[in-house]
């Protein structure tokens, strides 16, 4: 029975070897989780299917690069996210968008995002955005459009999680003010 590696040795045996047994080991490991995490995301089990693998084969050929920073499953959250919002963009910004306020529809009051939505709809959201200072719209793109939780958006971001709940705040706001 061999010792089960870390995924820092897991990642460091593909990148350096090409390590199929390593490789499969990390897919076996998250691929499950990662697929369980795109469904909440994406109703398309095609869509999501393809995701997870262009995800891992990312991870294969070497071209998503691991820095050791944060963990392994965030990082490969933030891939597959990427690739996902890609998958989707034929559904266009509205789509998703629509995506991401349906979960949010549990409070009373108008939320930001339904507000960022009506500018959509009007034609004020690039401006409003734009406005926003980029690390602000990290975070709204993190939270919002990505659905990272607060902790998984501090591990992308490299910021600490009450950052990411502070930014949040004041984004929220300012697209509030803006779009009204």
């Amino acid at each position: 029975m061999s010792e089960t590696r870390s995924d820092g040795e897991l990642l460091r045996a593909i990148a350096a070897d090409g390590d199929r047994h390593a490789f499969e080991e990390l897919y076996r490991r998250y691929a499950p989780w990662l697929t369980a995490r795109m469904r909440s995301r994406c109703a398309d089990a095609a869509i999501v299917d393809d995701v997870v693998q262009e995800t891992f084969l990312a991870v294969w050929r070497g071209s998503a690069r691991y820095r050791e920073e944060g963990d392994v499953a965030g990082w490969l959250w933030r891939i597959g996210a990427r690739r996902l919002v890609d998958a989707l963009r034929g559904d266009g910004a509205r789509g998703r968008l629509r995506q991401a306020l349906a979960r949010l529809r549990h409070r009373d009051e108008v939320s930001a995002e339904e507000r960022v939505l009506a500018g959509v709809e009007h034609g004020d959201l690039a401006g409003a955005l734009i406005r926003l200072s980029p690390e602000l719209r990290a975070v709204l793109q993190a939270t919002v459009i990505d659905g990272l939780s607060t902790r998984e958006a501090a591990v992308v971001l490299g910021i600490p999680p009450g950052t990411v709940k502070t930014r949040a705040m004041r984004a929220r706001k300012q697209l509030r003010e803006a779009l009204a």
